[in-house]
């Protein structure tokens, strides 16, 4: 009995351990966002160039994540921790501390090999050290941070900014790391068996050219339109490559990422309706800013806290709703979640410049509501019918997916509503200021229309995976 308590209280602090590193990981995701004017007028730098410290990091992020697959296999947990928020904490202080835009590059190239590692392996450590029957619990632990963290980063940025300078945000994360650090490297234990696999080279640099490239071509389309060759030849050559990497994974006996895991239903349709979800979710975080600065011309502060409830709301709900999918299943939350997220974003189609800014704040809460009765057990279901000898692959290809359903949710819906707010036309009598919310009120409701009917998508997807009971929806593995 006493070797189980402190067997959980051990479990219990390395899984607290890695929820922090974890979190303020993704805290500084969401610090350039905010940060960026500051630091374009700190290092008298281009918007142009400055935009590389946001794609940049992402590009790296994405491309470190295939590889976390191999690296959970080759390695024990303790020592690819202690790498991992090793290299996020240098990058964090050489950021902080750059007097030039080269440095604070390559300070977050730094940080996205760190922040590449860590994500994937905290879903890794988490989900493995609690049995198959409490996993939906564990799931939604990660929920708190994957929807706290983007919540708390702008307000907290924004306020650090307006108080000190564009350096603040650095310090308060390399401080949060170096706690994160010192706990980790005393507690953080190996919760893993190793294989001696060996490292495909060749798949390395397929990898690396076909995810960066397509990577690139999404985020540079936010910027360019799809129209622009760059965007084009990006995507075209990233995804013929794609196509190679994933060939040369099905065929060869030591995969950086095992695509054999697709074979699998439940793991391949719970996949690619959460891809699909979060592309739902990333494009509506950044629309709603957008349409309180420049639909209702509100100040940009209030843009920001718009979303802070509802991920509020997600973020508490997210433990909940694991525990009731350890009980009930996956359908029993995903089925009214669906449906009342879908009915949500019908609502965000009808926008007006005249919308009253709480009524902006409660249907958003409402839609982010719904997202906590869905993400986290759909996700849990996939990984939770894989082997154990194949949670690795599936937790890497999942955070793979969702970067790049980020890129290309961020990328539809910014082309959506140019190509709307370009096209608008003018009623007689309208002032420019008139125009401009006009146009882009129109632009926000016709992304968020696209919106919906991906989320139907994703609902269809959803009601195709079977769940006979609750023995198998928490299947031992």
């Amino acid at each position: 009995m006493s070797e189980n308590v402190i067997s959980n209280k051990k479990r219990n602090t390395i899984i607290l351990v890695m929820l922090s590193s974890a979190f303020v990981a993704m805290l500084n995701q969401t610090l350039l966002n905010t940060a960026l004017p500051a630091i374009i007028t700190g290092l008298k730098i281009t918007d142009t160039t400055a935009q590389w410290l946001i794609t940049g990091f992402m590009l790296v992020n994405g491309i470190m994540i295939p590889l976390t697959a191999f690296l959970m296999d080759r390695f024990h947990t303790r020592p690819l921790y202690i790498f991992s928020m090793s290299a996020f904490l240098v990058g964090s202080i050489i950021a902080a501390l750059s007097p030039t835009f080269a440095l604070l590059m390559f300070a977050r190239v730094i940080q996205a090999i760190g922040a590449g590692i860590l994500l994937p392996l905290m879903q890794f450590t988490v989900f493995t050290l609690f049995p198959a029957e409490k996993r939906g619990f564990a799931m939604g632990l990660t929920g708190i941070v994957a929807q706290s963290a983007p919540a708390i980063g702008p307000t907290l940025t924004g306020f650090l900014i307006d108080t000190f300078s564009w350096r603040a945000p650095f310090i308060v994360v390399a401080l949060i790391a170096i706690i994160a650090f010192i706990v980790g490297a005393i507690f953080v234990e190996s919760n893993n068996e190793t294989k001696h696999t060996q490292l495909d080279k060749t798949s390395v640099v397929y990898s690396t050219l076909g995810f960066g490239l397509m990577l690139y071509g999404f985020s540079s389309a936010g910027n360019l339109g799809f129209s622009s060759p760059i965007v084009i030849i990006s995507l075209i050559v990233g995804i013929l490559i794609v196509a190679v990497f994933v060939t040369r994974q099905i065929r060869i006996d030591n995969p950086l990422l095992n695509m054999r895991v697709f074979a699998n239903r439940t793991f391949s349709l719970s996949s690619f309706a959460s891809m699909v979800l979060f592309i739902g979710i990333v494009g509506p975080a950044l629309l709603i800013p957008i349409y309180v600065q420049s639909g209702l011309g509100l100040s940009a502060i209030l843009s920001g806290l718009v979303i802070l409830p509802g991920a509020v709301v997600n973020a508490f709900m997210s433990v909940y709703t694991g525990k009731i999918y350890d009980k009930y299943g996956l359908k029993v939350l995903a089925i009214p979640g669906f449906i009342l997220l879908i009915i949500m974003t019908i609502l965000h189609c009808f926008l007006t410049s005249e919308t009253p800014y709480w009524y902006i704040i409660v249907i958003y809460a409402v839609r982010m509501f719904a997202v906590a009765l869905i993400i986290m057990p759909l996700n849990t279901i996939g990984i939770n019918a894989l082997e154990s000898k194949n949670i690795s692959h599936g937790t890497a290809i999942m955070n793979s997916l969702r970067i790049i359903a980020g890129a290309i949710g961020t990328a539809i819906m910014i082309t959506i509503m140019a190509i709307v707010r370009t096209n608008y036309s003018p009623s007689p009598g309208q002032t420019k200021t008139d125009i401009a919310q006009q146009a882009t009120v129109l632009g926000v409701d016709a992304a968020f229309a696209f919106t919906t009917i991906l989320l139907i998508i994703g609902f269809i997807l959803t009601l195709l995976i079977k769940t006979k009971n609750k023995a198998e929806n928490t299947r031992e593995i």
